[in-house]
């Protein structure tokens, strides 16, 4: 532990290492790790002079290659109660913690899918041997096992353990062996910054996970009860998302990643040998969206992965995420898009906070954040009123230019004290810094039917009426530099008759971020790419 301790310290301190002493730091942990193998290979198993010795040990090689099919039932650990009392049930999960209280008796703390029930091994005739107990205790942390045991509810909580019943143990097998040293462990990354700051206070040092330590250890920084909660809130978004379209009426689509030139004037662009002629990964599913919309499919939504190639290194930005994008025709204004965009996060904040309550508390317990403020019809206000707030707030913004972080962030807390809500939409923005298929504004060209929303003083959504008049989209895309010949097939979608049309695009990682009150969009990437990172 104090070697595992020191080793997490020595990589959470000081600058980045060189490539040199990152391989050769490299080399001495795979030099340790097969020297922990080796040690493990020799370590616990079952004792063939036990007469009890069926009872545990482990699993061959040969019974875990779907040899057959038994009919056994495992039990979640999330469904043992009091009710299951006295039942025998079988259980699979990781040896959270292994404590042993005397040669005859020790306590495991299983783990699935972030619940965890506590175990109980005690010697008893014809049931549970010493050598049962040697067997269990020799196990390391985080190891894949099987029990078979009775429910048993004990009379006072259970404070180490999610479930309130204990598993008296008649039979353990390992499934899969951990090693004995683990890179981090599991307890020093589900802890809150709240517990360390006490127990510096207290003049205790504990071990402080930094992001790029778990990122490089990315699986089992997974493994924490926040990270559990916060991908099961993620795959809540995109149902919801999927859901309340599909209920309005709009069609799932897949667009190509593979296109010709950039679907964003000026955002710099992965670029790539297509075969001979020169491609890209595509920024947005925006321009295909579109020609889906001209394709007569009335509105349309894709989740699918979006690629930035800029070198953007905040809190906030990613090279590759999972946009979340919507196109729908437009009858008469494009407040409609943004009566969508209104119903739709509305319907899934509530979504998240009734069907994801124990999730959103082990985030809590790891990351303190207040819940969302967000009102039942969503506050619009126009750019111009945006910018005469922060004005009255002695901040001078370009009523021409786009807004930057401070700015953002003050307007997002001016907005929350004067309407109670961290949740608006600011809208008939610049014309200027907007893309080259937004519409202007009918009353002033300065301006353009486009809005972004945003949470806790940060931008989300990105949306606006798009330009469907194809010798317009020309002249638009060549003001911008853009060379109209790689998406002449997206301008000639317009010439065959095109209806008045206008989306959105939102990051699903920025969403659960902001939802959340996360302070890194890290956090809410399962495994993330930004400029720096391509692993694991």
């Amino acid at each position: 532990m104090e070697q595992n301790q020191q080793q997490l310290e020595d990589s959470t301190a000081g600058a980045p290492q060189s490539k040199k002493a990152a391989k050769k730091e490299a080399a001495k942990l795979e030099k340790q790790r097969r020297r922990e193998e080796r040690s493990a290979a020799a370590g616990a198993s079952a004792d063939d002079s036990d007469p009890l010795a069926a009872n545990y040990g482990d699993v061959p090689l040969h019974d875990l290659q779907s040899k057959a099919v038994t009919g056994r039932k495992w039990t979640q650990i999330g469904d043992l109660t009091a009710e299951l009392k006295d039942q025998e049930v079988l259980v699979r999960g990781r040896a959270q913690t292994i404590r042993a209280v005397s040669k005859k008796m020790a306590f495991l703390v299983i783990r699935e899918k972030g619940f965890t029930v506590q175990c109980v091994l005690s010697v008893a005739p014809e049931l549970v041997s010493p050598q049962m107990v040697k067997f269990a205790t020799g196990l390391s942390r985080e190891s894949y096992v099987d029990i078979e045991g009775i429910v048993s509810v004990p009379k006072e909580s259970i404070k180490g353990a999610s479930q309130q019943v204990e598993i008296q143990i008649r039979k353990l097998y390992c499934i899969s062996k951990a090693l004995p040293t683990l890179p981090i462990n599991i307890e020093d990354a589900a802890r809150s910054e709240v517990e360390i700051e006490k127990a510096l206070q207290a003049g205790e040092q504990l071990v402080r996970v930094n992001q790029d330590t778990r990122l490089n250890f990315r699986v089992l920084d997974l493994r924490t009860p926040a990270n559990q909660g916060i991908f099961r809130i993620q795959c809540q978004v995109e149902n919801t998302f999927r859901q309340f379209l599909l209920s309005e009426g709009f069609v799932g689509i897949h667009t190509p990643k593979l296109i010709a030139g950039a679907s964003e004037g000026g955002a710099a662009v992965f670029k790539l040998d297509y075969k001979g002629q020169r491609a890209c990964l595509a920024q947005s599913p925006q321009l295909h969206k579109q020609m889906a919309i001209c394709g007569d499919f009335g509105g349309v939504f894709e989740i699918g992965p979006v690629f930035r190639a800029e070198d953007s290194y905040t809190h906030r930005h990613l090279c590759e995420f999972t946009g979340l994008d919507v196109e729908m025709e437009i009858k008469e204004h494009y407040s409609e898009v943004m009566d969508i965009v209104d119903r739709l996060f509305v319907a899934m904040f509530d979504s998240l906070n009734e069907k994801c309550q124990k999730e959103l508390e082990a985030i809590g317990k790891q990351y303190p954040f207040e819940p969302l403020k967000y009102l039942r019809k969503t506050l619009r206000l126009t750019f111009q009123e945006g910018v005469q707030m922060l004005k009255e707030a002695g901040v001078e913004v370009d009523p021409l230019g786009d807004l930057n972080t401070e700015s953002e962030r003050k307007l997002g807390q001016l907005v929350l004290e004067k309407y109670g809500t961290e949740f608006y939409i600011l809208h008939r923005y610049p014309l200027a810094i907007r893309p080259f298929y937004t519409m202007p504004c009918a009353d002033d060209p300065l301006y353009s039917n486009s809005f972004d929303v945003f949470i806790r003083g940060e931008e989300i959504i990105s949306g606006a009426q798009r330009v469907h008049v194809p010798e317009f989209l020309t002249t638009r895309a060549e003001s911008l530099g853009i060379d109209v010949k790689t998406i002449s097939t997206y301008i000639d979608s317009f010439r065959y008759g095109a209806p008045p049309h206008g989306g959105f695009g939102v990051g699903l990682e920025r969403v659960v971020m902001l939802f959340c009150a996360l302070n890194n969009i890290r956090k809410t990437s399962l495994f993330p790419r930004d400029p720096l990172r391509l692993a694991p």
